[in-house]
Formats: C-alpha cells, structure tokens, sequence
C-alpha cells in the first residue's frame, strides 16, 4: 500500500470505534489487480466519502462488502469480529446494506411491500402479508430518514428520488438482524437527482448517522465533502490516504486521485512534426445534444489526437458512442470531411470511414471464441460494412503480415482471441481499423484500460501510427498524464458540456493539475 496523506478523522466523529474495518484487501481479475491491499476503516456514527477515477477499484470494493465478490486475500472485521461475507444475507446478518446505482424496486408494489420484501419477521410470515404490521413498519423505517412518501403509494406513480427513499429505508431494516447500527452503503445515490432532490437526499444521509454509519461514494467531489465527515481516496487499487471534509477542497481530492508521476511515459513523438497550416478540420461537431450531453461542439483535424476528460458524469464516454452511431442524439450537427454525417447507427458510421475501439474490450471489441484473424477481419470482411467477403488466402496473408509487424503475440491466426493476453487483444481490436485502410476517424475509448506498462507501450504505438497516417482520433484515456501525453489538444466536459478546450503541443504540454482546475 502507498500512502500519500493519512489524516486523523474530522471532530463530528471523533475517537469512535470502528464499525467496519478493511485491512489489505486484494482482489485479482485475469489481467488486472482490481484491489491491491487495500485498508479502510469505517468508524460508528460517521459518514465516510470514498473517492477515486474510474477503474480505481470502488466498485469491487463495495461489491466485496456487501458479499457480491471474494477477495483474495485480507480480512474484513466488523465491530472488532474478523467475518467472511459470501452472500448479500452474509452482509446483512453482519448489518452491512448497500443501495445500488440501479435501483432493484419492484415497480407494481407499494412502497411498504417494496420495504418488506425479501425479509421475515413483522409483517410479514412464509410470504403472506400483514398489511396494517407491515404499514406501520415502512412508516417508522420511513420516518427514520425524514420522509413523506405515502407507504400505500405504488412505487411506480413515485420520483426516482422518493423511491431512492424506499430503498435507503429498505435497507435499514438490516437492523432487525443485528444489535448493533447497521452501516449503510450509497453508491452514487445523486447521479441523476436535480439540486433539490440532492438538499433533501443529505438532510436525510445527515439523519442517517445518527443511528447508522455510512459510506458515501460519487464522482461529485463537491458532494462529497459537503456531507461527509471523512473522504479516503483509492488510486490503482491502492488506499492513498484520507482527509477530514471540513476544509478541504475538491482540487487537493482530485490530486489524491490521479497521482503526480510519469506523465513524461505518455508524450508522443510526431504531434510537432505534423503541419499546423489553416486547413478544415476533418471532424466538425456542432450542438450535439443526448440523454447526458448538450450543445457539444468538436473540431479534429487529420493526423491530430483530441483527448477529451472529465469526471466520472460528465457525458464524454456517451458523446464517443454517439459519434460511432451507438448512442441516440437529439440534436446537433456533425460533418466528416465536409459531409453530414447520418448518426443512423453504427453500420452507417463505419461505412462513413469511422471506427471504435469500445471501453469494454472483452464484451463489446471482440468475439472471444472467434480467432485472431476472422477478428481483425471483421471490417475488412465487408468493404465499409458492405461487399464482398475476404477470401481465407487473402485473409491469412493480411492477417500474418500485420501479426507479424505489430508483434502480435499469438500461436497462430486461428487461435480463439480469448486465449490471448489483454494486450495482443487489444492489438487486435486497433489492427482492425488498420486491415480496414479506410478509416478516417477513430474512436478510442479507454484504449488502454486493464494493460500493463507494456501493452500500453504498444498500444501508444499503434495509436501514433495510424495518427501519422492522417487518421483523426477522438481519445478517452484512462489517465489524466495519458490524455496530456497522447494529444495534441484536450477538450474539457462537466455536466455534459464541452466547457474548455486546452491547447496540449508536444512542446507546451499543461500539467494534470491544469486540467483538474477546468474538471472540478
């Protein structure tokens, strides 16, 4: 574990024991050590902030908690009491609840039902109903956290931030199967919540503490240390420390959470070399509005690499799957080359001369059970996703060439891409747009997601290459030093809005804690 600030907890929890305790939790996935000694304490009575980017190992954590997934190795105490959690009932005879990003309330039922579902005891016995009991429950589990909803009312006639309510007093009724205050996990409970849905949701966390302890996770750092007592950090897998909320500031989290080191391994060759005359911009993205983004605009040259950040929310993962036709828009205007583009769907996309590199490799970039070559073949198959199919002599010269110039570790082009390692996968899947020749915008998301120092290498590698090919590339990156290091300009996204652009040449190059000031 590295340990960049470790605090004492802030004054409205003071000296209090721990409720919940982590103690070098490691947790291995193939390819990526999602949790690597990771510590935490919970104390009794506190509401404790857990903040880090994506892939920093929250999810798995809390999953870990509440009995969804097995570590590895370390220990989980709860009370003083070392237990093992191999259920979500494991949890909950421990008085550990955790409510879901996606709500699991059965939308027919009232809200009582919905309160006593699952769980025996007043009420409700073998399933069979007591409605005055059971009313009279749900009121005093609804009153707990301050709230009105009618328990008679039918979830679905409901807000979503009154059937948060529901869950949140779901989940107390844990407390029925222990003595002690249960200890309550919200996972992103503001994400889709308006200003003052948000006011009532903390005057009720605030309520929580009194007889519960409570872990509070967002991307919102604002949030974050607005109702929490203490925020600790995870980065990489690792507990990087913690900070009492009072007096903090949303910039000193956000550099706990991407670190300060090794941005220099990004920075990329060639970006200075390329011409900088007056020219069109082969993308040009006007008022491009979604589900999660509004009146984004965008401009990428031939050869140039546009990054784009931005906190977990921001929209800049929904605005790349919209310009490969993946993600619905509802207005806006993007031209390729001078030409509208159709955003019917993603075969018209790739037909334009655009490609995607998914976020999520594995279920979305690949068909692991197909080979090597019918995968980097997929686009070449059907010229611009329409026309005669690759004949398995052609196929194999082409796919042994490029296996051999990318250094594509595989025992032959008919091995399953599943057996190959996460970053020959990934060779694969941006060799594709290669074999294919005709691409003329790139879509990376997260391309490096998952790889060693490595992998990223090559990958880096590849993405210079096809940028030197005249190839305008759109990159997520997984890094803030990444998206410095790779691109040419980075654009900047809050709230679902392009609210800066940042100029990033290979001789200027800003620092991450550039970019954070524009994030947060």
């Amino acid at each position: 574990m590295t340990t960049d600030l470790q605090i004492d907890p802030g004054p409205r929890a003071p000296g209090s024991p721990a409720a919940l305790e982590v103690r070098g939790l490691v947790k291995h996935y193939p390819g990526v050590k999602a949790l690597d000694g990771v510590d935490l304490v919970v104390r009794q009575h506190e509401v404790l902030g857990l903040a880090g980017e994506n892939g920093a190992g929250k999810s798995t954590l809390l999953k870990a908690l509440v009995g969804l997934v097995r570590p590895d190795a370390g220990e989980i105490w709860v009370r003083g009491e070392k237990v093992k959690l191999r259920s979500i009932m494991d949890a909950a005879d421990h008085g550990i609840g955790m409510v879901f990003q996606e709500q699991s309330l059965v939308p027919n039922l009232t809200a009582a039902e919905n309160i006593v579902l699952g769980s025996e005891g007043p009420g409700v016995r073998r399933g069979v109903y007591r409605w005055r009991t059971m009313r009279k429950l749900a009121q005093e589990q609804l009153d707990k956290i301050g709230s009105h909803i009618d328990p008679l009312a039918r979830t679905d006639t409901l807000s979503f931030a009154d059937r948060q309510m529901v869950e949140i007093a779901k989940v107390l009724r844990i407390e029925e199967r222990t003595s002690h205050p249960p200890v309550i996990i919200l996972d992103e409970p503001t994400s889709v919540l308006e200003s003052k849905e948000i006011d009532t949701l903390f005057t009720q966390v605030r309520r929580l503490r009194e007889f519960a302890s409570v872990v509070f996770v967002s991307h919102r750092l604002d949030e974050v240390l607005d109702v929490c007592d203490r925020v600790a950090v995870l980065r990489g897998g690792q507990s990087v420390g913690e900070v009492p909320a009072e007096g903090a500031a949303p910039a000193e989290l956000h550099r706990m959470m991407i670190g300060s080191t090794g941005a220099d391994d990004h920075y990329h060759d060639g970006a200075a070399e390329r011409s900088d005359e007056p020219r069109r911009p082969r993308l040009e993205v006007r008022g491009l509005s979604g589900k999660t983004f509004r009146d984004v605009d965008l401009d990428v040259h031939a050869g140039e690499i546009v990054g784009i950040v931005g906190v977990h929310g921001s929209g800049r993962e929904d605005v790349c799957r919209a310009l490969f036709g993946a993600e619905p828009t509802t207005a806006g205007e993007v031209v390729l080359d001078g030409k509208k583009l159709e955003l019917s769907g993603t075969r018209a996309a790739c037909a334009a001369g655009v490609g995607y590199v998914p976020a999520e490799r594995k279920t979305e970039g690949m068909v692991g059970p197909m080979s090597v070559a019918d995968n980097m073949t997929l686009t070449k198959q059907q010229a611009r996703c329409s026309g005669p199919v690759v004949r398995p002599r052609k196929q194999a010269s082409l796919v042994d060439g490029w296996i051999e110039r990318l250094s594509i570790r595989t025992p032959h082009r008919g091995t399953a891409i599943q057996r190959l390692s996460g970053g020959n996968q990934q060779k694969v899947v941006l060799a594709r747009w290669l074999v294919a020749g005709d691409v003329r915008l790139l879509l990376l998301d997260h391309p490096t997601r998952g790889l060693d120092i490595g992998a990223r290498s090559e990958v880096y590698r590849l993405m210079r290459e096809l940028a030197n090919s005249g190839v305008a590339t759109v990159l997520l990156a997984d890094s803030l030093e990444e998206a410095i290091g790779m691109s040419d300009r980075i654009i900047v996204m809050s709230d679902g809005r392009a609210t800066k652009e940042v100029a990033a040449p290979a001789g200027g190059k800003p620092t991450p804690l550039d970019l954070v000031k524009e994030m947060v």
